[in-house]
């Protein structure tokens, strides 16, 4: 059954190219979404797909690309969306 998660990536995760690392996981996964970098410095994610790829998901952004150093994740649940592709989003 398909979920929409919505998740704030705490840490340096700006400027350690998150945004598009997100982006080519969730392809790669299968999932749908948006990511964006927001003012305060957290990066936010609104992500659909199945359970276990979902999870897969969240374990890659406890670390994120090499660069980053994530220090925490609020995760939501939210309703479904719908996305029909995986977009990075800019101010």
């Amino acid at each position: 059954m398909k979920k929409h998660l919505t998740i704030r990536v705490f840490g340096k995760v700006q400027g350690v190219f998150f945004r598009q690392s997100t982006r080519q996981t969730a392809l790669e996964l299968g999932l749908t979404g948006r990511v964006r970098n927001e003012l305060d410095g957290t990066v936010l994610i609104e992500v659909e797909g199945e359970s276990d790829q979902l999870e897969t998901f969240l374990d890659w952004c406890r670390i994120g690309p090499p660069r980053a150093q994530v220090s925490g994740l609020e995760v939501a649940q939210a309703p479904l969306q719908a996305y029909e592709s995986f977009e990075v989003e800019r101010f």
